[in-house]
């Protein structure tokens, strides 16, 4: 697939390769760079597919101990050719992110120099406006050369139009620019989060099918009386603590199974749905550390042990909802903790709460959540949290309850929208959702005793 990075890359290396000779001559050409790249992704996902292929298979066999550490074992390895893949993305995001800088600094100068010649050209006009007809007339000896003066006033004219169309042209492709910088960076962000929920998944994986062999001690006849013990089961399921983000007292899992329920009743998100999404949103939260607000004209922050941190929140789009929506429930804006940025990609942070909504978003949906509550909301208490993934999940169609639909919510969730590009980049995230959900529909299963 030829992104937009690509492009500009190979048109940055041949430009270069005007005035440069190569230092070596078995170095890769850009596209030959491209290919190989392709080439490795293309590797990966005929390797995951063919490991998908695997587990699907042994799913279907009998429950067995051997089956069972043999889909852990495949998932495990999955996780890690994702990982792989992540990275892959992640490098060729970064330096689509340094041609793009590149290209900013280098369309900046050809602005300051155009407007720099602009200005020459003004003031060069602005002295022949100064003077007369007359003056004109008899400083020439000839009347050709009073019709050379106005040709040249005429070429000053139109030299400065077209020095001022191009100033425009270059302004515009910058801001162009600009945008396409603040879109890649983004696209770095969701892949470093993506790469975070991955490797927690793996290390899961990995201590399930530890203390899988740990319990049964390889025993078949010790793993099926693991598995017919239900009410055994139930019980430890029951108590789970179910972790979120921004709540000091976490709920265990069958208190938010309750919660979850009794918001599907009044959204129509499916239960189980809601607190895959809860799950996977806290688990980055968790990872990007805890952030409080100190300086409102910047969005700068501190950590909760003091640490100064840039970007803690978007200063032109969610600092003033925030201390909007803090100050309406009471709140201390700058002792109330939000989500910070992740430090590597140097996005901002300030999500809100377990449902992890950032200010703006959240502003859009409190007459929504106010008007099925009965009073205000508050993005920090569980139920209104709960309530408020669920309202953004059922505009984002969840409320249609199908796995397409769900899975498609998920990645909008995410990424602010289910486009066929960010099917192909976000699969992951869509998939793990949907993953947890299967594993939150058979453990709600058990707790009802089915």
């Amino acid at each position: 697939m030829i992104t937009r990075g690509f492009l500009k890359r190979t048109l940055l290396s041949l430009m270069l390769l005007a005035f440069l000779v190569p230092a070596f001559s078995f170095a890769l050409t850009p596209v030959q760079e491209r290919e190989q790249l392709e080439a490795e992704l293309k590797a990966l996902e005929n390797e995951i597919e063919s490991i998908e292929g695997d587990i699907t298979k042994t799913q279907k066999e009998k429950k067995t101990l051997q089956n069972e550490i043999s889909i852990l074992r495949n998932q495990i390895r999955k996780i890690d050719l994702e990982i792989t893949k992540s990275t892959t993305l992640i490098t060729d995001l970064r330096g689509q992110i340094t041609d793009t800088t590149f290209s900013i600094g280098k369309t900046q100068e050809d602005v300051e120099a155009k407007k720099q010649q602009l200005a020459r050209l003004l003031q060069r006009l602005h002295q022949e406006d100064q003077r007369t007809i007359v003056e004109i007339v008899l400083t020439g000896p000839t009347l050709s050369d009073f019709f050379n003066n106005l040709a040249a006033l005429q070429s000053l004219q139109d030299r400065n139009k077209e020095l001022l169309d191009t100033t425009i042209g270059l302004s515009v492709y910058l801001e162009g620019q600009k945008g396409d910088l603040e879109s890649e960076k983004h696209d770095e962000e969701h892949f470093v989060e993506i790469q975070i929920l991955q490797k927690q998944e793996s290390q899961n994986l990995t201590s399930q099918n530890q203390e899988l062999l740990e319990v049964t001690r390889g025993k078949e006849s010790e793993y099926q009386k693991l598995l017919a013990n239900r009410q055994l089961q139930a019980q430890e399921i029951r108590s789970r603590i179910f972790e979120l983000i921004g709540v000091p007292d976490a709920p265990t899992f069958g208190e938010a199974v309750k919660i979850a329920q009794a918001v599907e009743q009044l959204t129509n998100v499916r239960a189980p749905f809601l607190l895959a999404v809860l799950t996977q949103e806290s688990n980055i939260g968790k990872n990007v550390g805890r952030c409080y607000l100190k300086d409102e004209r910047t969005g700068n922050g501190e950590t909760i042990n003091g640490t100064f941190v840039y970007r803690v929140m978007k200063p032109t789009r969610d600092v003033q909802p925030f201390l909007k929506i803090t100050r309406e429930l009471g709140r201390d804006p700058f002792t109330t903790a939000v989500s910070c940025p992740i430090p590597s990609v140097g996005g901002y942070g300030g999500a809100m709460g377990p449902a992890q909504f950032i200010p703006s978003t959240w502003i859009a949906y409190k007459d929504k959540i106010a008007r099925l509550k009965g009073s205000p909301g508050d993005p920090w208490n569980i139920n209104d949290a709960f309530l408020a993934s669920a309202v953004y999940l059922g505009d984002l169609k969840a409320t249609r309850q199908t796995f397409e639909y769900e899975w498609c919510a998920a990645v909008s969730y995410f990424s602010g929208n289910c486009s066929m590009r960010n099917q192909i980049r976000y699969e992951f995230y869509g998939d793990n959702v949907m993953a947890i959900t299967k594993r939150y529909e058979q453990d709600i299963r058990a707790l009802q005793g089915n």
